[in-house]
């Protein structure tokens, strides 16, 4: 009989590195771009993917002011908002949340994409939205992440 006995190896903080991505957000559209955003953060385009482990990389997210929605979308999408007291709902469209806080467009529909617990409020943290071309991030050496 054969004694040689296989083990399931799941990644933890001693045995997996984090890398940095950057990704240039202009003319995505804005689903598919938080699809690859979230993949990544998650760690799941790792061999060493542990689903109870934050395993995943940092991601920079460059010209978000410059995303692309299909459709109607940029008037018809709503996002709202509620402070919790009486007459507290505020209710703002895709446009005018664009012309506000760009950002906001790309962490709500990453957020969404991720865990609703702690591990999932620990990824969104690795994810840095900008609205130009400038970030203060060279020092970590981000490598470019083709998304189409």
């Amino acid at each position: 009989m054969n004694t040689l006995s296989y083990k399931t190896k799941f990644a933890n903080k001693t045995n997996h590195t984090k890398e940095w991505f950057i990704v240039d957000a202009e003319g995505k559209t804005l689903g598919r771009l938080a699809t690859a955003i979230a993949t990544v953060l998650r760690g799941k385009h790792k061999p060493t993917y542990t689903p109870h482990d934050d395993a995943g990389d940092y991601v920079i997210v460059l010209n978000s002011d410059k995303i692309k929605l299909t459709g109607n979308k940029w008037n018809a999408k709503k996002y709202i908002t509620f402070s919790g007291y009486p007459g507290g709902q505020r209710t703002i469209v895709a446009k005018d949340l664009n012309k506000k806080k760009s950002f906001a467009l790309v962490e709500s529909a990453v957020r969404g994409m991720l865990p609703k617990n702690i591990l999932g409020r620990q990824m969104i943290k690795k994810m840095f939205v900008y609205d130009g071309t400038e970030h203060p991030h060279q020092a970590q050496k981000p490598q470019t992440l083709n998304i189409k």
